[in-house]
């Protein structure tokens, strides 16, 4: 069971293969990893310790941040995300943390979560995908239905007063044309924060 893997110089944390979004361009649809990462479909979701043990046995001195992102929304298990990570800040308050995410914790989590970000992560990557919230819904396909795009605005919004570090991110062509970029990129602005393209990528099985 792969709980943490390491690609380039980050080490990442899969803690589930549990997602509300089913985005038509997700690599979880043409492959089973990413960047010789091995298998990241879990056979079960790891308990909080065993997260802990994972992260334990890399040298930090060997990377530069730890990245919540595997096959799943990391906010499903907000609350292992949050113990965890704060058990590394424990370890290395300098040590860089950030958390890949859809932006759907309020509505996965049933509750206000931006504050709970505070002094644990210092930057948040939001999927926004689009600048518009019926293309949105087609691409990503959430389950939670039309309530998800202004509820990632949102949250994205409010954690911009938590997080040092906020990025909203789109995939770039042919997911999203140059002038969905601009529009993306004005919503960011908007919010507080900054937009990222991210490449189209295709994971061979």
């Amino acid at each position: 069971m792969t709980i943490t893997y390491q690609i380039k110089s980050a080490v990442y944390v899969n803690l589930t293969n549990r997602c509300p979004c089913a985005c038509t361009f997700c690599l979880r649809n043409n492959g089973d990893g990413v960047g010789g990462s091995g298998s990241l479909w879990l056979e079960r979701e790891p308990t909080l310790e065993e997260v802990k043990a994972s992260l334990d046995s890399w040298d930090y001195a060997r990377f530069r941040e730890v990245v919540f992102c595997g096959y799943g929304e990391p906010t499903e298990r907000l609350d292992v995300l949050l113990a965890a990570a704060e058990h590394l800040k424990r370890r290395d308050p300098e040590l860089r943390i950030r958390v890949n995410t859809n932006g759907l914790c309020d509505l996965i989590n049933g509750r206000s979560t931006a504050p709970l970000f505070k002094g644990k992560v210092d930057c948040l990557s939001i999927s926004l995908n689009s600048d518009d919230a019926t293309q949105y819904e087609s691409m990503c396909r959430p389950k939670f239905g039309a309530a998800a795009y202004p509820a990632l605005l949102k949250f994205a919004g409010e954690a911009v007063a938590f997080v040092p570090e906020v990025v909203l991110t789109v995939v770039g062509e042919p997911v999203t044309s140059l002038e969905g970029q601009a529009r993306c990129r004005a919503i960011a602005e908007r919010l507080g924060a900054r937009l990222r393209v991210r490449q189209y990528e295709v994971v061979s099985r």
